[in-house]
């Protein structure tokens, strides 16, 4: 079988996981890095063994040989560095969010299109078996009628610091970076339908709290003394869709809260469910409330996640198989990301 040649532009740590996927996947001949920060960029290109090195991605994409790219840079420079891959005639995996407007994700779409290039987006948590197993039980209408949601991403001291608290470069705090996954999670569950108002309220009370001395997992590698933080530290909102279904969501960096919190429940007619982490379901059977359990595990295995991600890219350009993730997915959640701030910035439900 003939190897995808790939390129990955912006090799900070997310890179990590998408670089490492690409060299477990036969199929790939991983080729050239591309970052801005050269100590960085060296540093990954030793780790690796990859020598095509850049710090201009003008200079890398004139590379006829490379097909496909991997954008894992900040947010702000998804929609730049993404538009400029596919008007070089490369297919691109475009890490979440998409952008950091819907404008800008308007004109990655609209690259994709023109060129006739891929463009996929990184919503890896429709690649874990725990989504696996929701939608065998979505697909055999388990739940019936799937009209109520709730979705939490909470940490109680969880600022990634370096570019996450950074407005300019990240595009919003915790609503952008954790609560996007959840919202497109239980979006494409629900079967995508379209969105037709939220409303949202968004907080910064408690900032990034440097004095505190306990210790946090979710420090970036970029964090240091000097990093700002002018994101919200909490948002919460209620999305409705065209179907009636409603989603309630809440995501935080910081808040005064015993543990983190990592919960999604889905409400039908038929049944109920819970993923915390382990997955629970509801309904009544013989005229009696019952819950089921399961023999095996169902909380997200993250040890592949990224790989099945990777996979299907390299799959749906070497095999045409249908994109999982594509642009136009992207660019619906990034309008009701939008709205949320709207919203949360005006005090009004926006509507669409």
């Amino acid at each position: 079988m003939k190897k995808l040649n790939v390129g990955v532009i912006g090799v900070g740590s997310i890179a990590n996981e998408h670089i490492q996927a690409y060299l477990k996947n036969d199929n790939v001949n991983l080729m050239a890095f591309c970052d801005i920060d050269e100590e960085q960029l060296k540093k990954m290109g030793e780790q690796y063994g990859v020598k095509n090195l850049y710090t201009s991605k003008e200079e890398m994409l004139k590379d006829s040989a490379i097909e496909a790219v991997s954008v894992c840079t900040w947010n702000a420079a998804h929609a730049e560095c993404t538009v400029a891959a596919l008007n070089a005639g490369k297919h691109v995996l475009c890490e979440k969010p998409m952008a950091t407007s819907k404008e800008d994700a308007e004109k990655m779409l609209a690259a994709a299109i023109s060129n006739d290039r891929l463009l996929m987006i990184g919503f890896v948590r429709r690649f874990g078996n725990d989504t696996k197993i929701l939608q065998d039980f979505v697909n055999s209408d388990f739940f019936g009628d799937l009209y109520f949601a709730k979705a939490q991403y909470l940490r109680r001291h969880g600022n990634p610091g370096g570019w996450f608290g950074d407005q300019s470069r990240s595009g919003g705090g915790p609503l952008i970076d954790l609560g996007v996954h959840v919202i497109d999670l239980v979006h494409y569950l629900l079967g995508q339908p379209k969105v037709s108002s939220v409303y949202g309220a968004t907080f910064r009370k408690l900032e990034s709290r440097k004095f505190l001395k306990d210790e946090t997992d979710y420090s970036s590698v970029s964090k240091s003394d000097h990093d700002i933080f002018d994101v919200e530290d909490l948002a919460t909102a209620m999305i409705r869709f065209d179907n009636g279904a409603v989603l309630s969501i809440d995501a935080s960096f910081n808040l005064n809260l015993k543990d983190d919190v990592g919960k999604i429940e889905l409400f039908g007619t038929k049944g109920g469910a819970c993923l915390n982490p382990e997955i629970e379901l509801f309904t009544d059977m013989n005229g009696y409330l019952t819950d089921i359990n399961f023999k095996r595990q169902t909380s997200l295995d993250m040890n592949g996640l990224f790989q099945n991600e990777i996979n299907h890219y390299v799959d749906v350009l070497l095999n045409q198989t249908t994109c999982l993730a594509p642009a136009e997915d992207g660019l619906a959640i990034m309008k009701i990301l939008d709205g949320i701030y709207e919203s949360a910035r005006t005090g009004h439900e926006v509507i669409f």
